[in-house]
């Protein structure tokens, strides 16, 4: 099923309509779906590297743009879902001073997580339920992400025929690696935030 996928995604590449669904991909990351954009990336880049730089593009406008709407899930249903996050950090005793940590370190929080595995819709929903400065984390997004997708993209520029071998012979070992490293920064956000 995996190799069935991978060979969709790279028959996608050629498509007109490959710029859309990683634009969709990337969009629903930022905001409420599993799935990062690099698992379409990758093998739409390694396929079609003359456009490599476009689908860094698209991952990083739309990421943005699907980060403003988990910051909306943030700032608008705190109620609702910003509790339910509250209570999963267990950060319920402690929510005003998270708050201020936020206000003072959420550039960080949204600079250096941006850049990591750690699944960004977390970033996204949580600088909204903290009252972040929209037009800072908006900023901070474009920087993040764009420096996310485009070194991603300077990557698989450079070294897209090797990296598409490894695909080619090892994608199930691929694919457990990338599924550890997105548990990983689950993990890791919980820990860290």
């Amino acid at each position: 099923m995996l190799r069935r996928l991978y060979a969709w995604i790279l028959a996608l590449s050629d498509r007109p309509s490959a710029p859309y669904a990683l634009g969709a991909v990337a969009f629903a990351e930022s905001s409420f779906f599993p799935v990062p954009p690099d698992a379409m990336m990758v093998p739409m880049s390694v396929s079609r590297p003359d456009r490599v730089w476009f689908f860094a593009t698209v991952a990083t406008v739309c990421s943005v743009l699907g980060g403003l709407v988990g910051y909306a899930i943030g700032a608008l249903l705190f109620d609702s879902l910003g509790q339910a996050l509250i209570k999963l950090y267990g950060l319920q005793n402690s929510a005003e001073a998270f708050e201020r940590s936020y206000a003072e370190y959420g550039h960080w929080v949204i600079l250096l997580k941006g850049l990591t595995p750690i699944p960004y819709k977390l970033v996204t929903i949580t600088s909204g339920f903290a009252h972040y400065s929209l037009f800072w984390f908006t900023v901070l997004s474009v920087i993040t992400r764009g420096a996310r997708f485009f070194i991603l993209a300077a990557l698989l520029g450079r070294y897209g025929v090797q990296i598409r071998g490894v695909l080619d012979r090892h994608l199930n070992a691929v694919a457990a690696i990338s599924l550890a490293v997105i548990v990983l920064g689950f993990v890791l956000f919980k820990v860290i935030l």
